[in-house]
């Protein structure tokens, strides 16, 4: 009997029927794309939970998705979950790539909300785009070399994040200098699994604007 996977995941803002922006959501549809594993999906208005939703997942937070008949929360955990049950294809990062770029998305959310060009929060972003880009020029095209892994999925949403979020609110665009970040970002844009899968732009600059202007 095959399994039953349900992926309950967030909806975009004002849009209930339509795939929301929460990168960690994602990041969970991107390993089921890649994993070819059937599920069903069931979009949740964060703003007014339904009571089935609460009742399972006590916290609130997406993504949760049920395994059988359990319930699990977290994309780390979700990820884990998905790997041991189907191991083939194998996207288990090796260990010690497992937290590159790592940082990036924290930094580019305090860059996002900074109010202060001279906070360093540009730089320190930078910073960790360049190590990226580094980390690539050595080992690339993804972060474990020729073959794909959990920490790229990881990734990929995040970065489609910054591309649209900083493009929008700060006019501001990844020095085309980093021309292997450049290169990596394309490979997995590209890829069937995130056309799939990936909000629209308007939904991610919805999901970022209240906590741009607060």
């Amino acid at each position: 009997m095959a399994l039953q996977v349900i992926a309950a995941v967030k909806a975009a803002p004002g849009a209930p029927d339509i795939l929301g922006d929460c990168p960690f959501s994602h990041r969970v549809l991107l390993t089921l794309e890649e994993k070819k594993v059937p599920y069903e999906l069931r979009l949740i208005n964060v703003a007014d939970k339904p009571g089935w939703f609460l009742e399972v997942n006590p916290g609130g937070k997406v993504p949760v998705v049920k395994f059988d008949d359990k319930w699990v929360a977290d994309s780390d955990v979700i990820v884990g979950i998905l790997e041991e049950r189907y191991p083939e294809p194998s996207f288990i990062t090796p260990p010690e790539f497992a937290s590159v770029g790592s940082k990036i998305f924290g930094a580019f959310v305090t860059f996002l909300k900074s109010k202060d060009p001279n906070d360093g929060s540009e730089q320190a972003l930078l910073d960790e785009l360049k190590a990226l880009d580094e980390h690539l020029k050595a080992h690339g095209p993804y972060i474990a070399g020729e073959k794909i892994s959990a920490v790229d999925f990881s990734l990929a949403p995040k970065l489609f994040h910054l591309e649209v979020a900083l493009g929008h609110f700060k006019n501001w665009t990844v020095p085309e200098s980093l021309t292997h970040f450049h290169n990596y970002k394309k490979l997995l844009f590209s890829r069937e699994s995130f056309e799939k899968t990936k909000p629209s732009k308007e939904h991610v600059i919805a999901g970022w604007a209240p906590k741009v202007n607060a």
